[in-house]
């Protein structure tokens, strides 16, 4: 196999499974993508199938691979959505269906665990000072001990999408701490202390390794003559940071996908009440944060209003930005949000409508409420991370809207730098592979090769003042509606 061959990058997201091809000079040759189902029968509860994951990467590999043979690949990275877990017994083959991130089950595992870790020790493990939330993984496993001591006890380890799927191509266990981020320290350890208030936790976490390590060569029989190096990857939100042009202190990433994320790189240590502040990388210290809806925000609108996201995007642009007032107002929260608010409890509306208001102003302020949410994480990771850059990289398929992506502009006050490719998962997962098999010294070098911007959206200064003043109606409706959310 030469290692001039080729680098394949998949992003397994929360709706799609997403996968960019490289050549050896960094030319982008094929992208493509494709979807899998999602199961909501039950309120609160989101599943997936594990096997489906699997399907999707066959189905996009052997797309890109058309034509070219898998003997040629040289390495493939992988990344995928973040708190997403699915619990496999010993050969690795599922026991249950996956709990995807927006599942709420695990709720009362959650304030139980938060209770007992208390301020000391929260604000000593991570320096954001972050509450245990019911997607996180301890939770998680702590609701399936309760609920399923049966499955429980025949689970030998729970795994994210990403480990998942490289169990399946390497038989290896192995998990990194970017993924784990809610059971290690700042160190990048996991906390021994934490994982002891569920007996039998320890034992089924994989062993942790660094992002860029090479796990294993390729082993399935799906491609018999492939032997490409398997770099163990990362978190999605980490992936974006390093497939949207971000290379080094000072610069961030607002990625929108299912849901938003919005990363920044700061030079030194730093944390903020409901930021996500992860181990180092290097001279990196990474602020960040997701929402709870971002695209999904607009899968609901189009539902609701009998439509397809397209129809959404074209009732918003029918609506005036422009007037005096400063239109409804909506809040975002349809199941909780995460950061940097981390409230289950939080539910969405509608705020200041009349009788004057039908889909066009609604289908703007759920893109509003959208950047909104995504404004709150912004200012908390530019606090933690000690900068306010003046710019952001911007990927993920909602920010193929013009419309939206200025919107995002306005509402964040900073130029918005759309790349080429929008799937930032995937090239970010192309950027790992090459580093993890030397061919990139750097993170800054992987980017500078593969990374293009095409255009950048620059925010206009009187509508960010009107943004300004919805900003602080998006936080006081918050808090004033919270009680009623508790009821």
């Amino acid at each position: 196999m030469p290692d001039d061959g080729y680098i394949l990058g998949i992003d397994l997201g929360t709706t799609s499974l997403k996968g960019a091809l490289y050549g050896r000079d960094g030319e982008l040759l094929a992208t493509c993508g494709t979807t899998y189902p999602t199961n909501r029968a039950v309120e609160g509860r989101v599943e997936q199938n594990a096997w489906d994951w699997m399907m999707a990467l066959w189905q996009v590999a052997d797309r890109l691979m058309e034509g070219r043979s898998p003997a040629e690949l040289t390495a493939i990275g992988i990344c995928s959505q973040v708190n997403t877990y699915v619990f496999v017994d010993e050969e690795g083959t599922p026991l249950a269906p996956a709990v995807v991130w927006q599942d709420v089950r695990a709720e009362e595992e959650a304030e139980r665990l938060n209770q007992l870790v208390g301020e000391e020790r929260r604000a000593r493990w991570w320096p954001s000072g972050m509450a245990v939330s019911a997607s996180h993984m301890l939770p998680q496993m702590a609701y399936m001990a309760r609920h399923r001591p049966d499955l429980w006890a025949r689970t030998a380890k729970i795994l994210s999408p990403k480990d998942f799927l490289l169990r399946q191509l390497t038989g290896s266990w192995t998990a990194d701490p970017f993924a784990c981020f809610d059971a290690v320290d700042a160190s990048g350890a996991y906390i021994d202390e934490y994982l002891a208030l569920v007996p039998g936790a320890a034992d089924r976490v994989a062993p942790l390794r660094c992002f860029r390590d090479v796990i294993g060569r390729f082993r399935h029989a799906h491609w018999p003559d492939c032997s490409a190096r398997i770099v163990n990857g990362t978190m999605d939100a980490f992936a974006c940071l390093f497939g949207s042009g971000a290379a080094g202190p000072g610069e961030g990433c607002y990625i929108s996908g299912t849901s938003e994320i919005v990363a920044l790189i700061g030079a030194q240590p730093g944390g903020r009440a409901g930021i996500v502040s992860f181990p180092p990388i290097d001279d990196w210290y990474v602020q960040a944060g997701p929402t709870q809806s971002g695209g999904d925000t607009l899968r609901w609108m189009a539902q609701l209003l009998g439509t397809d996201h397209q129809g959404v995007l074209d009732r918003a642009a029918q609506a005036d930005r422009a007037g005096a007032g400063d239109g409804v107002l909506f809040l975002p929260h349809l199941e909780g949000e995460r950061a940097p608010l981390w409230d289950a409890h939080a539910r969405g509306a509608f705020l200041g409508m009349s009788s004057h208001d039908g889909a066009p102003q609604l289908s703007l302020a759920a893109l509003e409420g959208v950047a909104l949410s995504a404004r709150l994480i912004f200012e908390g990771a530019a606090e933690a991370a000690g900068a306010h850059p003046g710019s952001l990289y911007i990927g993920g398929a909602g920010n193929r809207s013009d419309l939206w992506a200025q919107i995002r502009a306005d509402v964040l006050g900073v130029t918005l730098r759309r790349v080429e490719c929008l799937d930032t998962g995937a090239v970010g997962a192309a950027i790992v592979a090459g580093l993890g098999i030397g061919r990139y010294g750097s993170i800054a070098e992987a980017s500078a090769s593969l990374v293009r911007v095409e255009r950048d959206f620059v925010p206009d200064q009187e509508k960010a003042r009107r943004y300004n003043r919805m900003a602080e109606r998006y936080r006081s409706a918050y808090e004033q509606l919270k009680p009623w959310h508790s009821l």
